[in-house]
């Protein structure tokens, strides 16, 4: 690889992890993370005032210990990305205040970044070649999304999204159903494989014709997701196992609701992938 080609520094605030990534063209000479997760569990959830707060403490160490890495200090940075969102503002603002304060102070250009395109421009890293126009598929705490991908700079189509709960946010309030603690997607897995998938049928959100249509006249929710009627589903579940004084058979709900969300997942990225005559997701 090149020294000629421009070396950023990229800046990462949006949820409860403070990273700073360091990249020669498209080769990753560092990845410093520093996670507030330990803060949060006794919540159940991320708390906005604590993320942010974690990050105050966190950026400098984590910004160090990633030009300690990469073996450079910030006079051999060509310019600086953040993540300017979606995220949590609060945390989001550390970063970006972080980011314009290291940009006014080295005369480097800054950019604000997406980091949700971010996640699918990952995949250039190592020198890996995307193809001229491809899917993506997006699972990320927050967020559920399907992507249609023609330039990772300009040109990012959104085909469908959650229009409540996100996958992860799913995952994480069945979790708490269940007694298994946070975060919810590491617990359920792990719960889910003495499970029976089949034990429970749960429902498979915006799947009826009704919401999706048909190829000739696509349904309004035809790309998009909803989990909040699988969780409440799951919470009746629950109930009516402690209502008859029953155990409550935790690896066969947790099989059943991963089982529910990976079908509705992976079914409406595939059609939209056939629809929009994509080769690559």
């Amino acid at each position: 690889m090149s020294n000629t080609e421009p070396v950023v520094l990229g800046i990462e605030s949006s949820c409860d992890e403070t990273g700073v990534g360091i990249v020669r063209g498209n080769k990753l000479l560092a990845n410093a993370v520093s996670s507030s997760m330990d803060e949060h569990v006794r919540f159940g959830g991320v708390i906005p005032e604590i993320a942010a707060r974690a990050h105050l403490e966190a950026f400098v160490p984590t910004l160090q210990s990633a030009l300690d890495t990469a073996e450079l200090t910030l006079d051999d940075i060509d310019a600086i990305a953040v993540t300017s969102g979606p995220g949590l503002a609060g945390a989001l603002m550390v970063g970006v205040s972080a980011a314009k304060a290291l940009a006014l102070a080295t005369g480097k250009p800054l950019y604000g970044i997406n980091h949700l395109v971010a996640h699918v421009g990952v995949g250039v890293l190592e020198g890996t070649v995307l193809p001229p126009t491809f899917g993506a598929l997006l699972v990320s705490g927050g967020h559920t999304e399907i992507l249609k991908v023609t330039s990772l700079t300009n040109d990012v189509q959104l085909l469908g999204s959650t229009i409540d709960d996100a996958a992860g946010e799913a995952y994480d309030k069945t979790a708490r159903l269940l007694g298994l603690g946070y975060p919810g997607g590491p617990a359920i897995d792990k719960a889910a494989k003495d499970g029976d998938r089949k034990a429970f049928r749960f429902p498979r959100g915006l799947s009826l014709p009704k919401f999706v249509g048909s190829a000739d006249n696509p349904g309004k929710h035809r790309n998009n997701f909803s989990f909040s009627g699988l969780k409440t589903a799951v919470a009746r579940c629950v109930e009516h196992f402690e209502a008859n004084g029953e155990e409550i058979p935790v690896a066969d709900i947790a099989a059943s609701f991963q089982e529910a969300v990976v079908d509705v997942i992976t079914s409406k990225a595939v059609r939209a992938m056939q629809e929009q005559g994509l080769k690559t997701l």
